[in-house]
Protein backbone atom coordinates (compact mmCIF):
# COMPACT_ATOMS: atom_id res chain seq x y z
CA UNK A 1 0.00 0.00 0.00
CA UNK A 2 1.34 3.73 -1.04
CA UNK A 3 2.41 5.32 2.17
CA UNK A 4 2.38 9.35 1.37
CA UNK A 5 5.58 11.51 2.80
CA UNK A 6 4.16 15.11 2.74
CA UNK A 7 7.77 16.95 3.93
CA UNK A 8 9.22 17.59 0.54
CA UNK A 9 6.53 20.00 -0.12
CA UNK A 10 8.04 22.96 2.09
CA UNK A 11 10.90 22.86 0.61
CA UNK A 12 9.86 22.62 -2.57
CA UNK A 13 7.77 25.67 -1.80
CA UNK A 14 10.51 28.64 -3.36
CA UNK A 15 10.58 26.41 -6.79
CA UNK A 16 6.58 26.11 -7.05
CA UNK A 17 6.40 29.96 -6.35
CA UNK A 18 8.74 31.00 -8.91
CA UNK A 19 6.74 27.94 -10.88
CA UNK A 20 3.45 29.77 -10.20
CA UNK A 21 4.97 33.77 -11.13
CA UNK A 22 5.24 31.92 -14.50
CA UNK A 23 1.65 30.47 -14.78
CA UNK A 24 0.35 34.09 -13.86
CA UNK A 25 2.54 35.96 -16.47
CA UNK A 26 1.12 33.40 -18.87
CA UNK A 27 -2.35 34.11 -17.76
CA UNK A 28 -2.35 37.94 -17.60
CA UNK A 29 -0.44 38.33 -20.82
CA UNK A 30 -2.98 36.01 -22.69
CA UNK A 31 -5.92 37.69 -20.77
CA UNK A 32 -4.48 40.83 -22.03
CA UNK A 33 -3.57 40.83 -25.61
CA UNK A 34 -6.62 38.01 -25.98
CA UNK A 35 -9.12 40.70 -25.02
CA UNK A 36 -7.71 43.35 -26.81
CA UNK A 37 -7.53 41.20 -30.12
CA UNK A 38 -10.36 39.70 -29.47
CA UNK A 39 -12.02 42.79 -29.45
CA UNK A 40 -10.51 43.83 -33.07
CA UNK A 41 -12.04 40.05 -33.93
CA UNK A 42 -15.53 40.72 -32.68
CA UNK A 43 -15.68 44.12 -34.27
CA UNK A 44 -14.58 42.38 -37.45
CA UNK A 45 -16.80 39.53 -37.79
CA UNK A 46 -19.68 41.65 -37.25
CA UNK A 47 -18.51 44.14 -40.42
CA UNK A 48 -20.34 44.33 -43.46
CA UNK A 49 -17.22 44.04 -45.47
CA UNK A 50 -16.78 40.75 -46.37
CA UNK A 51 -12.62 41.46 -46.56
CA UNK A 52 -12.65 42.22 -43.00
CA UNK A 53 -15.87 39.27 -42.30
CA UNK A 54 -14.29 36.43 -43.71
CA UNK A 55 -10.38 36.39 -42.02
CA UNK A 56 -11.63 37.25 -39.15
CA UNK A 57 -14.04 34.00 -39.30
CA UNK A 58 -11.69 32.15 -40.36
CA UNK A 59 -9.27 32.65 -37.78
CA UNK A 60 -11.66 32.11 -35.06
CA UNK A 61 -13.05 29.06 -36.46
CA UNK A 62 -9.00 28.00 -37.11
CA UNK A 63 -8.17 27.71 -33.33
CA UNK A 64 -11.68 27.08 -31.97
CA UNK A 65 -11.31 23.90 -34.55
CA UNK A 66 -7.78 22.95 -32.97
CA UNK A 67 -6.57 21.64 -29.43
CA UNK A 68 -4.54 23.93 -27.64
CA UNK A 69 -1.67 21.89 -26.73
CA UNK A 70 -1.09 21.32 -30.35
CA UNK A 71 -1.05 25.33 -31.10
CA UNK A 72 1.46 25.22 -28.28
CA UNK A 73 3.72 23.03 -29.86
CA UNK A 74 3.11 24.36 -33.26
CA UNK A 75 4.28 27.45 -32.11
CA UNK A 76 7.23 26.28 -29.83
CA UNK A 77 8.19 24.56 -33.24
CA UNK A 78 7.75 27.88 -35.60
CA UNK A 79 8.34 31.42 -33.33
CA UNK A 80 11.46 30.35 -32.75
CA UNK A 81 12.67 30.18 -36.41
CA UNK A 82 10.92 33.63 -37.03
CA UNK A 83 12.45 35.42 -34.09
CA UNK A 84 16.18 34.13 -35.14
CA UNK A 85 15.59 34.86 -38.72
CA UNK A 86 13.62 37.78 -38.72
CA UNK A 87 14.07 39.53 -35.28
CA UNK A 88 17.98 38.66 -34.72
CA UNK A 89 17.12 37.54 -31.62
CA UNK A 90 20.10 35.92 -29.52
CA UNK A 91 19.85 31.97 -28.13
CA UNK A 92 20.09 33.52 -24.89
CA UNK A 93 16.09 34.27 -24.89
CA UNK A 94 13.40 31.95 -23.37
CA UNK A 95 11.95 30.75 -26.79
CA UNK A 96 9.66 28.55 -24.14
CA UNK A 97 8.30 31.24 -22.65
CA UNK A 98 7.84 33.21 -25.43
CA UNK A 99 6.50 30.55 -27.54
CA UNK A 100 3.93 30.14 -24.60
CA UNK A 101 2.43 33.15 -24.43
CA UNK A 102 2.27 33.97 -28.03
CA UNK A 103 0.28 30.67 -28.19
CA UNK A 104 -2.01 31.20 -25.53
CA UNK A 105 -2.54 34.52 -26.65
CA UNK A 106 -3.45 34.05 -30.36
CA UNK A 107 -5.36 31.31 -29.08
CA UNK A 108 -7.17 32.48 -26.12
CA UNK A 109 -8.26 35.55 -28.84
CA UNK A 110 -10.43 33.03 -30.65
CA UNK A 111 -12.34 32.70 -27.71
CA UNK A 112 -12.55 36.29 -26.32
CA UNK A 113 -13.71 37.13 -30.07
CA UNK A 114 -16.64 35.09 -29.87
CA UNK A 115 -17.85 36.15 -25.99
CA UNK A 116 -17.22 39.78 -26.78
CA UNK A 117 -19.19 39.43 -30.13
CA UNK A 118 -22.49 37.88 -28.38
CA UNK A 119 -21.30 40.79 -26.23
CA UNK A 120 -21.97 43.19 -28.76
CA UNK A 121 -24.65 41.33 -29.98
CA UNK A 122 -26.61 42.14 -26.78
CA UNK A 123 -26.59 45.86 -26.73
CA UNK A 124 -29.98 47.16 -28.36
CA UNK A 125 -29.56 48.47 -31.71
CA UNK A 126 -31.52 51.42 -30.78
CA UNK A 127 -28.12 52.39 -28.96
CA UNK A 128 -26.18 52.55 -32.03
CA UNK A 129 -29.13 54.41 -33.85
CA UNK A 130 -29.31 56.82 -31.55
CA UNK A 131 -25.05 57.45 -31.14
CA UNK A 132 -25.44 57.72 -34.98
CA UNK A 133 -27.85 60.06 -35.21
CA UNK A 134 -26.06 62.47 -32.60
CA UNK A 135 -23.54 62.57 -35.25
CA UNK A 136 -21.03 59.76 -34.41
CA UNK A 137 -18.89 57.88 -37.12
CA UNK A 138 -19.78 54.06 -36.80
CA UNK A 139 -16.20 53.64 -35.54
CA UNK A 140 -16.88 56.17 -32.58
CA UNK A 141 -20.35 54.70 -32.03
CA UNK A 142 -18.66 51.36 -31.30
CA UNK A 143 -15.71 52.63 -29.14
CA UNK A 144 -18.14 54.57 -26.76
CA UNK A 145 -21.20 53.98 -26.55
CA UNK A 146 -21.48 50.02 -27.89
CA UNK A 147 -18.29 48.37 -26.28
CA UNK A 148 -18.18 49.87 -22.85
CA UNK A 149 -22.15 48.08 -22.67
CA UNK A 150 -21.39 45.16 -24.01
CA UNK A 151 -18.29 44.90 -21.44
CA UNK A 152 -20.27 45.08 -18.55
CA UNK A 153 -22.59 42.47 -19.90
CA UNK A 154 -20.20 40.17 -20.51
CA UNK A 155 -17.39 40.71 -17.79
CA UNK A 156 -18.35 37.30 -15.72
CA UNK A 157 -18.28 35.85 -19.01
CA UNK A 158 -14.69 36.72 -19.52
CA UNK A 159 -13.38 36.10 -16.10
CA UNK A 160 -14.98 32.71 -16.07
CA UNK A 161 -12.72 32.22 -19.76
CA UNK A 162 -9.45 33.69 -17.82
CA UNK A 163 -10.32 31.10 -14.94
CA UNK A 164 -10.33 28.49 -17.94
CA UNK A 165 -7.09 29.76 -19.28
CA UNK A 166 -5.43 29.67 -16.32
CA UNK A 167 -6.15 26.20 -15.67
CA UNK A 168 -4.67 25.48 -18.88
CA UNK A 169 -1.18 26.96 -18.87
CA UNK A 170 -0.80 23.71 -17.08
CA UNK A 171 -0.60 22.30 -20.93
CA UNK A 172 2.85 24.04 -21.23
CA UNK A 173 4.62 21.21 -19.55
CA UNK A 174 4.99 19.92 -23.57
CA UNK A 175 7.66 22.45 -23.92
CA UNK A 176 9.48 22.21 -21.09
CA UNK A 177 8.56 25.51 -19.50
CA UNK A 178 8.60 24.71 -15.69
CA UNK A 179 5.21 26.84 -14.64
CA UNK A 180 3.36 25.60 -11.62
CA UNK A 181 2.26 22.50 -12.62
CA UNK A 182 5.74 21.66 -14.48
CA UNK A 183 7.62 22.85 -11.51
CA UNK A 184 5.83 20.35 -9.34
CA UNK A 185 6.51 17.46 -11.58
CA UNK A 186 9.96 17.73 -11.82
CA UNK A 187 10.39 18.19 -7.95
CA UNK A 188 8.28 15.05 -7.13
CA UNK A 189 9.85 13.54 -10.07
CA UNK A 190 13.13 13.99 -8.49
CA UNK A 191 12.30 13.81 -4.79
CA UNK A 192 10.42 10.71 -5.75
CA UNK A 193 7.50 12.15 -4.58
CA UNK A 194 5.68 12.59 -8.03
CA UNK A 195 1.90 11.28 -6.12
CA UNK A 196 2.18 14.25 -3.43
CA UNK A 197 3.55 17.04 -5.39
CA UNK A 198 0.66 16.49 -8.11
CA UNK A 199 -1.89 16.07 -5.83
CA UNK A 200 -1.10 19.73 -3.94
CA UNK A 201 -0.71 21.38 -7.18
CA UNK A 202 -3.89 20.01 -7.97
CA UNK A 203 -5.40 21.33 -4.80
CA UNK A 204 -3.63 24.77 -5.12
CA UNK A 205 -5.25 24.92 -8.78
CA UNK A 206 -8.94 23.89 -7.26
CA UNK A 207 -8.64 26.33 -4.98
CA UNK A 208 -7.53 29.41 -7.04
CA UNK A 209 -10.10 28.63 -9.26
CA UNK A 210 -12.98 27.89 -6.65
CA UNK A 211 -12.25 31.94 -5.11
CA UNK A 212 -11.98 33.13 -8.67
CA UNK A 213 -15.39 31.01 -9.39
CA UNK A 214 -16.89 32.80 -6.12
CA UNK A 215 -15.77 35.76 -7.63
CA UNK A 216 -17.26 36.14 -10.90
CA UNK A 217 -20.65 34.57 -9.32
CA UNK A 218 -20.65 38.04 -6.76
CA UNK A 219 -20.18 39.98 -10.17
CA UNK A 220 -22.82 38.36 -12.02
CA UNK A 221 -25.19 39.14 -8.88
CA UNK A 222 -24.24 42.76 -9.02
CA UNK A 223 -24.35 42.98 -13.28
CA UNK A 224 -27.50 41.63 -13.30
CA UNK A 225 -28.96 43.72 -10.72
Amino acid sequence: MYEFDWSSIPGALPTLARGLLVTLQVTLVAVAVGIAWGTALAVARLSPQAWLRWPAAAYVNLFRSVPLVMVILWFYLVVPQLLRRFLGVSSATDIRMVSALAAFALFESAYYAEIIRAGIQSVPKGQLDAALALGLTPAQAMRRVVLPQAFRNMLPLLLTQAIILFQDTSLVYVIGLADFFGAAYKVGDRDGRLVELVLFAGLVYFLASLAASALVRRLRRRVTA
